[in-house]
């Protein structure tokens, strides 16, 4: 048999599988993304199955028309796996999935040099109200506003590592519904995996924070890897 036909088949097998020499999707994540917020800059948190407690998180920022990686770490989520954002209940140590904005930066630490998003100093009087019965459910107060429980909310200041450097989730937030959950944050690892959050070493955390420029509108979207809560369908 000739040496071209040879070619020739093995070509025409290729295509038929559906595949080419060195084939495969190699368009970048957020290309193959239903939405990515409308801005140009994006953190996408992957799991590979809503069990997982960890996975990758990358941040991407677009160029010339092209989504191009910036960064990347391991990232921890909730001890009991993610969920779908809109089915997510309070309480139940779950990251939830969906795209969200990033409406603004805190910690315990100065802010990085750099940083450009609003960054929020920790004090000993800053909480964040989970207290389904207060008027400041999911929002940062300072100090706790009287209807707001102590022991339904976040001292902020307790967290020394892990609010070390954070930028709040949107999950939630704009028009908050009572129940779904509260205090959903980026923010630096703690001892484990976190009660709903995402977490990141700490240079990580100072990168994104050096990194993320409001005026790009920045977003971030967690999800895992296939199925209904897949990436590419936020």
């Amino acid at each position: 048999m000739r040496p071209g036909f040879v070619v020739t088949l093995v070509s025409a097998s290729l295509l038929l599988l559906g595949a080419a020499p060195g084939g495969g999707d190699t368009a970048p994540l957020p290309a193959r993304m239903a939405d990515t917020g409308g801005g140009s800059q994006l953190i996408t948190a992957e799991a590979s199955a809503l069990s997982s407690t960890s996975g990758t998180l990358t941040w991407w920022e677009r160029r010339d028309g092209q989504w191009e990686q910036v960064g990347s770490a391991a990232a921890r989520f909730g001890a009991k796996g993610l969920v779908e954002g809109a089915k997510r209940q309070q309480g139940t140590n779950t990251t939830p999935t969906g795209l969200y904005d990033l409406p603004f930066g805190f910690g315990l630490q100065a802010a990085p040099t750099g940083t450009t998003v609003e960054y929020r100093p920790v004090t000993a009087n800053s909480w964040w109200c989970q207290d389904n019965d207060s008027a400041s459910y999911n929002r940062w107060v300072e100090p706790l506003p009287s209807d707001c429980r102590a022991a339904e909310s976040e001292k902020l200041s307790s967290y020394t590592t892990q609010y070390g450097y954070a930028l709040v989730i949107g999950f939630n937030y704009a028009q908050p519904v009572r129940g779904r959950g509260a205090g959903i944050f980026l923010h630096v690892n703690g001892a484990g995996a976190t009660a709903g959050c995402v977490s990141v070493p700490e240079d990580s955390m100072q990168r994104i924070l050096q990194w993320a420029d409001p005026k790009k509108a920045p977003h971030i979207a967690m999800g895992t890897v296939s199925g209904d809560t897949a990436l590419t369908r936020y």
